[in-house]
């Protein structure tokens, strides 16, 4: 394919190179002469291990040249790559002049030669910047998406230091798509790259891009976070997080990253309240790992502020127990959203297949009978009585008959706010009733 890949600075310069190394005519567009004279003489314009090979050996296949005439790059070209930088400002939001100044580049003659060119965004950058500012530059000289040209996102997975390892083997290849068209022929692009395509919508692959960044800041703070705490208290930091690593069924693993409720439970608050205590005691600052709680009682408050926002006033609470498969309440979210709701005087029922009162003994008994006598008086034994009397069902675990209930005794005017992720999020309407969500 003829692939133009405009910037030429670390993700450009890797993504053009070994591109060409798969065998594409790779121009690349940079407005700087000296990176691309350096180019042209098979010289890598950055420093990272690897490059310098595979640019000469490119270059002096023919496959990869540099210029600074973004229109002649343009021609006949199948793929554009936008790879400039979206540095932060002062303020900590993006600075996309760079990626506006490349639009304001391609709007002239982004169908040069009658071709329709996929104009494929590598830069970092959130989809609404694209749809609002970019797209619109693309478009402003009469050219349209979808019919002269395709916008995509492409985000990279590069790091400095493996950019050239991390491409040639790469976690996946991810393309965000407006039209299965434009799709198709990017994903031609990587047929040679051993990895899987992932193809999604533009605002989900941008945003992919940056809970990748996130996480992996993350990770570094707790792991920091930890080796504060652990010198503090005399134990080896990295056999602890050694050990802690070799969990692969939950520490390291998709074991809670999926969007749904606050946590809870009789050990991660407990827990997590006594480190937090015993680090102030040992003068460890913990900022990241302190603010977990707060993150977590703000995520109720979420739940509550879009129930208040319904207007609803009969509510049917689905699930009290922490999570699924226990009749455990200690520190329950949904006990704590419920205990809101009743001081702000809503008329509540609640039905927990896992907590049905005449069941619940010892101490887990006496944990209700001590601490919240007054929620285990609006425990109902039917589903579908909480279903016939409530004008908005708040979903907090999964019940497997809830839509049957819904079909047979509920109206059609009620409401369903799903905090648990029971059904997808291209599921808006559950048995003729609106689902909400809050993540």
């Amino acid at each position: 394919m003829n692939v133009a890949v405009f910037g030429l600075g670390y993700v450009g310069c890797v993504s053009a190179a070994c591109l060409a190394d798969l065998g594409h005519s790779v121009t690349g567009v940079d407005i700087g002469a000296d990176k691309v004279t350096k180019v042209n003489a098979g010289i890598s314009p950055i420093v990272e291990p690897g490059i310098g090979d595979v640019v000469a050996r490119a270059v002096a296949d023919g496959r990869l040249r540099a210029t600074t005439d973004a229109a002649a790059a343009m021609q006949d070209v199948d793929i554009a790559l936008v790879c400039v930088g979206t540095p932060s400002t002062h303020h900590g939001a993006l600075d996309y002049r760079q990626l506006l100044h490349v639009a304001e580049q391609l709007a002239p003659q982004p169908a040069t030669g009658g071709s329709r060119p996929v104009i494929a965004v590598r830069s970092t950058v959130m989809a609404d910047i694209l749809l609002r500012e970019f797209l619109p530059r693309l478009e402003k000289h009469g050219a349209r998406n979808g019919r002269d040209f395709d916008l995509c996102v492409n985000p990279e997975f590069l790091r400095e230091g493996s950019a050239v390892r991390d491409f040639q083997s790469a976690p996946m290849t991810l393309i965000g798509e407006m039209d299965p068209r434009s799709g198709d022929r990017l994903a031609c692009l990587y047929q040679k790259v051993d990895a899987p395509i992932v193809r999604v919508d533009l605002a989900t692959a941008s945003l992919i891009k940056y809970a990748s960044n996130a996480y992996h800041a993350m990770k570094i703070v707790f792991a920091n976070e930890l080796g504060v705490l652990c010198e503090q208290l005399g134990a080896d930091s990295h056999t602890v997080m050694d050990v802690f690593c070799r969990d692969t069924k939950l520490n390291i693993s998709k074991a809670y990253l999926k969007p749904g409720f606050a946590f809870g439970g009789s050990c991660l608050p407990k827990d997590l309240r006594a480190m937090l205590y015993r680090a102030r005691h040992a003068d460890a600052d913990l900022p990241a790992l302190g603010a977990l709680l707060r993150s977590n009682e703000l995520h109720i408050q979420r739940a509550i502020d879009a129930i208040v926002a319904t207007g609803c006033r009969r509510l049917g609470i689905i699930g009290l127990s922490f999570k699924s498969n226990t009749d455990d309440l200690r520190e329950s979210p949904m006990v704590t959203l419920v205990e809101h709701l009743i001081g702000r005087g809503f008329d509540l029922k609640v039905f927990d297949h896992d907590v049905m009162m005449n069941q619940v003994f010892g101490r887990n008994r006496e944990y209700i009978d001590r601490t919240v006598p007054h929620i285990a008086t609006l425990v109902c034994d039917s589903l579908d009585e909480l279903v016939a009397s409530s004008d908005l069902i708040v979903v907090g675990k999964n019940v497997s008959d809830l839509e049957t209930a819904l079909a047979a005794h509920g109206r059609h005017d009620q409401q369903v706010l799903d905090l648990a992720r029971v059904w997808p999020a291209t599921t808006s309407v559950v048995a003729g009733r609106r689902v909400s969500r809050i993540c």
